[in-house]
């Protein structure tokens, strides 16, 4: 069995889902004391959970093939950055 703090929760969470998805139990300690366990769902559910969203096709679906010239990317920036400064 692993151990992880909190802050390893907040700062380190992928090395402790690498853990779960090995298959490890893990303790999650609060100042020196345990507060929780974690488990993994199971297989099944572990790869359901993994499975990230496709960005690339989203991006096709959404730009298609477009490719932005220097300026329009200026453009947008400048727009982005308006009323920003500080």
């Amino acid at each position: 069995m692993k151990t992880a703090t909190v802050r390893d929760l907040r700062n380190n969470f992928s090395v402790l889902e690498t853990w779960l998805a090995e298959g490890e139990q893990i303790q999650i300690r609060k100042r020196g004391q345990p507060v929780a366990m974690l488990t993994a769902v199971g297989s099944d559910a572990a790869l359901a959970l993994a499975k990230r969203p496709d960005f690339a096709a989203r991006r096709r679906a959404i730009w298609g093939d477009r490719v932005f010239s220097e300026e329009e990317t200026a453009q947008m920036k400048a727009y982005e950055l308006e009323g920003q400064e500080g």
